[in-house]
C-alpha cells in the first residue's frame, strides 16, 4: 500500500489495502496485468481490486444467489417440511405429493419472496466481500505464503464474507421458514414479517442467526475452498490443455463441474445446522440446544438427500452464473495459481 495515502477511517484502510495489494494472493498478478493491458484501450475496463470490481462482483453474487435460490423454492420447501415433520413428509416424492394435494401447484411457491430478497442480499455480501477479503489477506501474507497456504486463505476469506452476508439474510430466512413450515401462516411476506415483529420483536428475526452462521459459514468455506482447489485440479489433471488455451465455453464448463463437486460437500457439512434452523423458525420460543436434544443425532440428518440434490445443483449454477457475469462484464478472471518465481528459485537452490 502506498505511503502517500493515509485513510482516516477503518473502512478506507481496509479498502485501500486490498485495492493497492501488490501480491493479490496466489492469483498470478503478472497474468492479470497482462489481461488488463490487452484491453487497456477499452473505456469500460475494470481494474482488479478496484471499487468498481468489487461492486460488479457483488452484482454477480446477487444474480447467482438470488436467481438460483428462488428457482429452487419448491425443492427447498419440501426439504424444510421433511426436516420439521418427517412423519408427514416421508421423502422428496411424498413431500411433493402431499404439498400438491393440500395446496395445489401454487403451494410450491410459498416463500419465494423472502427467498429472492434474502438470498440476493446474501449473494451481494458473500461474493463481493469474498473477493475483497481474499485480496486483503493475500496482501498480508505475501506471494509465497499465499500460495503455500492458499486453501487456508480461501477458508478465511469465505468465512469472513459469510459472517456479514448472513446478518442481511437472517430476517428474510426467518420469514421464509415460518411461511413454509408453520400451518396457518400467510404466504405473503408483507403479512409474515409484521406478524413476527408483533409477537417476538426484532429478536424473532435474529433468533436463528447463530445456527445460521453454524450452517452457512462451514457451507461457504467448503463452497469456495473446494471450488477453488477443484478448478485447480481439473485444469491440472483432467482438462487436456491449459486454461489459457480454453475458450470461454470450455472454461465455464469446468466452472460448472467444480461447482457441483463443491456443492455435494457443502450439503453434507452444513446439513445438521440447516435442520436446526428450520425447526427453530417453526417452533416459537425454542432454542438451538432444545432443538438439538429433541432431534437427536439421527434426526438432524433428515432431508439430507434432497438437500444434496438441491445444494449440488444450486452451487454449480451459482458458480456458472457468477463466472458468466464476470465474462459478460469483462471482469478480470485470474487463472489457477502457480508456484511463484521466488519459490521456484529457492527450490532450485536447494536441489543444487
Amino acid at each position: 500500500m502506498s505511503d502517500s495515502t493515509a485513510p482516516t477511517s477503518g473502512y478506507m484502510e481496509f479498502f485501500e489495502a486490498s485495492k493497492h495489494s501488490t501480491s493479490l494472493m496466489p492469483l498470478k498478478h503478472a497474468q492479470c496485468a497482462a489481461d488488463a493491458s490487452s484491453s487497456s484501450s477499452s473505456s469500460d475496463e475494470v481494474v482488479f481490486g478496484s471499487a468498481k470490481y468489487y461492486a460488479l462482483c457483488g452484482v454477480g453474487g446477487i444474480l447467482s444467489c438470488g436467481l438460483t435460490h428462488t428457482a429452487l423454492t419448491p425443492l427447498d420447501l419440501v426439504k424444510c417440511r421433511i426436516q420439521v415433520d418427517p412423519a408427514k413428509y416421508k421423502s422428496i416424492v411424498n413431500g411433493f405429493k402431499v404439498t400438491l394435494a393440500e395446496g395445489g401447484t401454487r403451494a410450491l411457491g410459498r416463500g419465494w419472496a423472502p427467498t429472492a430478497i434474502g438470498y440476493s442480499l446474501q449473494g451481494l455480501g458473500k461474493f463481493g466481500f469474498y473477493e475483497m477479503f481474499k485480496i486483503l489477506y493475500g496482501n498480508a501474507l505475501g506471494d509465497e505464503l499465499s500460495y503455500l497456504y492458499r486453501t487456508s486463505l480461501y477458508l478465511a476469506a469465505s468465512a469472513s464474507a459469510e459472517f456479514f452476508a448472513d446478518i442481511a439474510l437472517c430476517p428474510l430466512e426467518a420469514c421464509k421458514v415460518r411461511t413454509q413450515t408453520k400451518p396457518g401462516t400467510s404466504p405473503l411476506l408483507r403479512v409474515v414479517a409484521p406478524e413476527i415483529y408483533r409477537t417476538e420483536g426484532m429478536a424473532g428475526f435474529y433468533k436463528g442467526l447463530v445456527p445460521l452462521w453454524m450452517r452457512q459459514i462451514p457451507y461457504t468455506m467448503m463452497k469456495f475452498a473446494c471450488f477453488e482447489r477443484t478448478v485447480e485440479l481439473l485444469y491440472k489433471h483432467v482438462v487436456p490443455k491449459p486454461r489459457s488455451e480454453c475458450n470461454k465455453a470450455e472454461q465455464l464448463t469446468v466452472t460448472f463441474a467444480a461447482g457441483y463437486i463443491a456443492g455435494v460437500f457443502c450439503a453434507v457439512v452444513s446439513h445438521p445446522a440447516d435442520t436446526v434452523v428450520s425447526k427453530l423458525n417453526q417452533d416459537r420460543g425454542s432454542t438451538a440446544g432444545q432443538v438439538l436434544r429433541k432431534l437427536g443425532p439421527v434426526g438432524v440428518w433428515k432431508g439430507l438427500v434432497p438437500r444434496i440434490v438441491m445444494i449440488g445443483t444450486l452451487t454449480a449454477l451459482q458458480w456458472f452464473i457468477y463466472d458468466g457475469v464476470k465474462v459478460a462484464l469483462r471482469l478480470p478472471r485470474p487463472p489457477p495459481p502457480e508456484l511463484p518465481e521466488s519459490l521456484k528459485k529457492k527450490l532450485a537452490e536447494k536441489q543444487q
